[in-house]
């Protein structure tokens, strides 16, 4: 009997429960609400470079984006290097959206011969309405074979003494339509250094910024710290300040750096340049996309 009573009170009360909800549901509709849905924070930078550094934004599932990233030499040459424009330093790249969350890619640099390959990850996004999450966080993993001539080729030389290997944990957030900001903790492996003195392990933080001045115009900058003690005397840690430009199925980034390297181990280890000398690089990175596979 009290087996009964419970599920005939718990039949009615279900009922009741349906009930109010319905008439919530008209109450909303004749308000002109509805019940929240999940938004989810999109295009807090243009691509998914901020400039040297990985943005939190990721190519679309099925879209393959082309990009070409250019530097030219340091504007200390002066008027016989034409302030640059004589040197130059390019990579070549490919990045493709496996999901909306997974991305790929590959990429070859002039800059000491290097072969690169990455994936990254979106482990959470950032979302309001549904679900309100305040950050966006991707995880970054990335490997580099450098194929310059061997210094000593008399010596026993290893393959594996070429490889890098790069870990970074991506968090941001667009903090407005015309503001995003995020951190980029990094570690940086590599198999050989130079000297005895140097770690074969490099801890950094880099931190970037957008400000959206146009619908199509964005002015970007980042800056990479290198935690004390890392790095032998002579290497200087990577800022770089830019300007996006969207022009259909075109992102122009126009910037000044002195970063010669665009790929993690490069910029963040083996960054000489020094802007209070003038040693900074004026380049630009190109980005075209195709879709390759439409979602669904």
């Amino acid at each position: 009997m009290l087996a009964e009573k419970l599920f005939i009170s718990l039949f009615f009360l279900s009922v009741l429960c349906s009930g109010l909800s319905a008439q919530e549901d008209d109450l909303l509709s004749l308000l002109g609400e509805s019940e929240p849905t999940l938004e989810l924070a999109e295009a807090a930078f243009k691509t998914n470079r901020v400039i040297n550094l990985h943005s939190i934004e990721n190519t679309a599932a099925g879209v393959l984006d082309f990009k070409i990233g250019h530097r030219f030499g340091f504007l200390s040459g002066g008027f016989s290097e034409l302030f640059g424009l004589d040197d130059a330093s390019i990579r070549l790249g490919f990045d493709y959206g496996l999901t909306n969350r997974l991305q790929i890619g590959i990429g070859r640099s002039g800059f000491r011969k290097t072969y690169d390959a990455y994936g990254k990850f979106k482990l959470l996004r950032q979302s309001s309405g549904l679900r309100n999450f305040p950050i966006t966080v991707a995880v970054l993993g990335t490997a580099a074979i450098q194929t310059l001539p061997w210094q000593n080729p008399d010596r026993e030389n290893y393959f594996t003494s070429r490889l890098y290997y790069t870990g970074q944990l991506i968090m941001g957030r667009k903090i407005s339509e015309s503001i995003s900001f995020q951190l980029s903790p990094t570690v940086i492996h590599r198999n050989l250094v130079r000297t005895s003195e140097e770690s074969n392990d490099v801890l950094a933080l880099g931190g970037a910024g957008r400000v959206k001045l146009s619908r199509r115009i964005a002015l970007n900058a980042e800056y990479v710290y290198v935690l004390p003690g890392q790095l032998t005397p002579g290497f200087r840690n990577s800022l770089s300040v830019g300007v996006d430009i969207e022009t259909g199925g075109h992102v122009f980034q126009l910037h000044f750096t002195n970063s010669t390297s665009m790929i993690e181990p490069g910029f963040i280890t083996e960054t000489v340049g020094s802007w209070a000398n003038g040693d900074v690089h004026f380049g630009f990175n190109v980005s075209r996309v195709f879709t390759v596979r439409k979602p669904g």
